[in-house]
């Protein structure tokens, strides 16, 4: 059987032999093609596309230990579509020739590129990760009207203001639902995603399947005398979606009653505070941030990390009395699965599949995105908990559920099975 990857960047193995960073993400990709690899039996072979940085290295082409495929596509502009890219994905299928082609995510156009390539729906199958066109739909959640309106200077030169980031997710989601379309296979992992993409295309195969997590996560435990009290985790805040805008007065909230609360936030910054040309060249949302933090009082009371690597974030949500979830929309958060592995204190607002992921009450807790009372209710009760056996007891609760759910060995099983019943098809 031969399989062909359509990745959004290098996996290890391939970034090894370019001296290229691998980057932070994909995990489940690096350890389902580590398994792939370490297999004594070689029921398959693999290749993979991934995106290269320049146009000059748009038909990149290698063998190592898997066959690698570079493409080019502009990795600023995701809404746009360029049609040339599906002449190099002809390029490619005519030279592996794969009996599957599994596309990673729906967010880039690439993946619709490859679906109208490949000329076979039945061969394809995407792994959906978010969805951008439901994304597009809660963009604004929470957002005032005014600040959807007022743009700065770096959003009127990037043409980047809120209402066209909000459009540019439109147009993603529009390429993505044709990319549905096509396809014969989808795999997802949560009741919300399957909702959706059978209701994109109802004749889709749906094949139920869960991802693995960055390795570093399966070892390690939180335990509270080792954290800092009082102190709250959120893995990335740069853009609305992400809901750091709706947390920020619960924080001020927080503040008032518990002096020694800090937030910790890691991604992306947009605040402007690395630089005075990066405070010239802040975006409207990292300026709507900066008010927030001004009008709660909260300059001493956040910090931004930055981009961390995974044994960066591992230290972070050691060191973290909790971790927040507070996402106007996810699908299936992996910081959120991360934070479950290492038996930490958890609260993540209802949205997409949380609650597949999270049993509320008993391994962590959930609370209705916007509803900023419920999200304070939830938090106090982690501090209110704070070194007792309850805590203790939920935390090994939410590891364990966990640890069914990113399994390595049973979901590289699962993936295996589904690559065979696409074959047979």
């Amino acid at each position: 059987m031969k399989v062909l990857w359509v990745c959004n960047q290098a996996i290890p193995v391939i970034a090894k032999h370019l001296n290229k960073d691998a980057g932070n993400k994909e995990g489940w990709l690096a350890a389902s093609s580590e398994k792939i690899l370490a297999e004594d039996d070689h029921a398959f072979s693999l290749g993979i596309c991934f995106p290269v940085e320049s146009e000059a290295d748009g038909r990149f082409q290698a063998d190592f230990e898997v066959k690698a495929y570079g493409f080019y596509e502009d990795r600023v502009h995701f809404e746009n579509y360029d049609a040339a890219l599906e002449d190099r994905f002809r390029e490619v299928l005519e030279d592996f020739n794969p009996d599957v082609i599994h596309i990673f995510g729906t967010e880039y156009s690439h993946t619709l590129a490859m679906c109208r390539a490949c000329g076979n729906p039945d061969k394809i199958l995407i792994g959906i990760q978010g969805l951008c066109s439901v994304y597009a739909k809660h963009y604004f959640d929470g957002i005032p009207e005014d600040v959807k309106k007022n743009g700065t200077l770096r959003d009127a030169l990037k043409k980047d203001d809120l209402i066209r980031q909000q459009e540019k997710f439109v147009l993603r989601g529009e390429h993505e639902k044709e990319a549905i379309r096509i396809a014969g296979n989808v795999t997802g992992r949560t009741d919300w995603d399957k909702f959706h993409t059978t209701d994109i295309h109802p004749g889709v195969r749906y094949f139920f399947m869960n991802e693995t997590l960055r390795s570093t996560f399966y070892e390690g435990e939180w335990k509270f005398e080792n954290c800092e009290p009082y102190s709250i985790f959120i893995s990335q805040g740069d853009y609305p979606i992400k809901g750091l805008h709706v947390f920020l007065p619960v924080l001020g909230r927080l503040a008032k009653k518990y002096p020694g609360v800090k937030c910790y936030v890691a991604g992306n910054i947009v605040t402007g505070t690395q630089s005075l040309k990066k405070k010239i060249l802040i975006s409207g949302y990292g300026r709507y941030l900066n008010q927030l933090i001004r009008e709660n009082g909260l300059e001493d009371k956040i910090v931004f990390l930055g981009s961390l690597n995974a044994s960066e974030m591992k230290e972070r949500f050691l060191k973290s009395n909790l971790y927040l979830s507070p996402s106007m929309m996810e699908n299936s958060p992996n910081s959120l699965g991360e934070a479950m592995l290492l038996s930490m204190p958890v609260v993540a607002s209802d949205v997409g599949g949380v609650k597949g992921l999270l049993s509320d009450e008993a391994e962590g807790y959930i609370y209705p995105s916007l509803d900023t009372d419920a999200c304070m209710e939830k938090i106090e009760k982690v501090f209110s908990e704070n070194g007792t056996e309850k805590q203790t007891k939920m935390g090994k609760l939410a590891s364990e559920h966990a640890r069914r759910t990113h399994d390595a060995d049973a979901n590289y099983k699962r993936l295996k099975e589904i690559y065979s019943e696409i074959v047979s098809i």
